[in-house]
């Protein structure tokens, strides 16, 4: 299990084609702050039929979307 499992779960059921969540959402979700370790783990949420689009670091903001 993965620490960003309940990330994956949630943007799963969100259902949107495409949003964006901040930083703090994020570590709101997960219980965890949002790290250099996403960008490792970014790649779990294909198995949940979406893709991490652009990453922010300025605005603190990932995109998801629909994998296609």
């Amino acid at each position: 299990m993965s620490k960003y499992d309940p990330l994956w779960e949630y943007i799963q059921n969100r259902g949107e084609q495409t949003f964006e969540l901040t930083f703090a959402e994020i570590e709101e979700i997960t219980g965890v702050p949002i790290d250099h370790s996403f960008l490792k783990y970014k790649k779990e949420l294909l198995e949940y039929g979406y893709e991490v689009g652009k990453i922010s670091m300025k605005e603190q903001t990932v995109v998801f979307k629909v994998r296609t």
